[in-house]
């Protein structure tokens, strides 16, 4: 029997959320995951329908139209998802977006986002990084420039998570390039019919396929000034440091979700796989790569267990979260590795889940932060 990673967060009521979840994925996301792969993007009916399910915004209150749950919910549709391999849809973006709408927006933004990205009529993004600045915040050189009762918007970003199919953009700009990091603003942008707005390439990856990354060209772009997250000028990187916990702790927890499914994918496929006339689960160097990769996986399972219950009750700090972010991204890398070799030739094979969950990790010690970054942070906290 495959070992039971049993999370010590869960209920009932998780649970439950769980099998929706799961039954969801199964039979409506990954018969479309090829498709996506191909085309470079799930679509938008696929967000609606998960909007529908109750599946989105889980953890915004009932009164923004969520489902007023907590970062445990979140967690269930995370794990459900990375356990399959499934990257298309980043969910994670679009909870990270609505949860700096939450945590900082004005009560009308509040209302005027938070309902529709519930019910995936608008689906998120923020955009961060440019060309010329990915982990270094304060060389963006994006401008929004106030004009009367507007701000006009010039600079391209890249690296755009959801940016082809998003509906509503966190758009990180300088709003008083001398201050630096003071000078950092957020502004909203509604994507539909923008005027100066241009999605560029959905851009060839090495993995995640599916999952829509873009370039976004900002030409001219007005909007009003009540789209300036929070009202006030000069506190983007404030805003955005203040929800990192959420984000790192995010890629931690999926990153050994994705571990856990890719263990038991390759438990299946060493049991029914023979060579020299037994199968390869039969093999010494099998049973101890695969005694190895278990251990990990359940050293980590409690490690961020830990860091979910702090999450829920405020108290997990940048430091530790991005030990979660760092240990997981990193364990990914390793696991993942020692389950393609497991696979031998096959291992190589885009059909195979296991293959698309090695490309798909690697941009996991990149993005939110690249490893060294965390390094440098849980340094700092020493």
């Amino acid at each position: 029997m495959p070992l039971q990673f049993k999370r010590s967060w869960t209920n009932e009521e998780l649970d439950s959320l769980r099998d929706t979840a799961a039954r969801f994925i199964d039979a409506e996301m990954a018969p479309q995951d090829e498709d996506a792969r191909r085309r470079g993007h799930v679509g938008h009916p696929i967000w609606r329908r998960a909007g529908e399910l109750g599946l989105l915004c889980t953890d915004i209150p009932e009164a923004y139209g969520g489902a007023g749950g907590d970062f445990r919910h979140e967690a269930v549709i995370h794990e459900e998802m990375a356990r399959r391999g499934l990257t298309g849809m980043s969910n994670s973006v679009h909870s990270i977006v609505a949860h700096y709408v939450l945590n900082h927006g004005t009560e009308a933004q509040k209302q005027r986002y938070l309902p529709a990205m519930a019910r995936g009529e608008l689906v998120g993004a923020i955009a961060m990084t440019e060309p010329g600045a990915g982990s270094d915040l304060q060389g963006i050189r994006t401008r929004a420039v106030r004009d009367g009762d507007a701000y006009v918007i010039d600079g391209s970003k890249t690296f755009i998570t959801n940016g082809y199919l998003a509906g509503v953009i966190l758009v990180v700009c300088k709003t008083d390039p001398a201050q630096g990091a003071r000078g950092t603003s957020i502004l909203i942008v509604e994507t539909e019919g923008c005027e100066g707005f241009k999605v560029g390439r959905v851009l060839d990856k090495m993995g995640m396929k599916a999952q829509d990354t873009s370039e976004l060209f900002f030409d001219g772009v007005r909007v009003p000034q009540d789209r300036l997250l929070g009202g006030q000028e000069g506190q983007g990187f404030f805003q955005l440091m203040s929800d990192l916990p959420y984000e790192r702790l995010i890629i931690g927890l999926s990153a050994l979700a994705c571990m856990e499914g890719a263990y038991e994918a390759t438990l299946a496929y060493v049991r029914e796989r023979k060579a020299f006339g037994k199968p390869i689960a039969d093999m010494q160097n099998t049973r101890f790569k695969l005694a190895e990769v278990a251990t990990q996986i359940m050293v980590g399972r409690a490690f961020i267990d830990r860091c979910v219950e702090q999450l829920v009750a405020g108290t997990l700090d940048t430091a530790t979260a991005s030990m979660a972010k760092l240990w997981g991204s990193e364990a990914q890398g390793r696991v993942l590795d020692e389950l393609v070799q497991l696979h031998g030739g096959y291992g190589f094979m885009n059909e195979y889940m296991v293959t698309r969950m090695y490309a798909d990790a690697r941009v996991q010690r990149i993005y939110g932060g690249t490893s060294e970054i965390m390094k440098e942070v849980i340094a700092r906290a020493l």
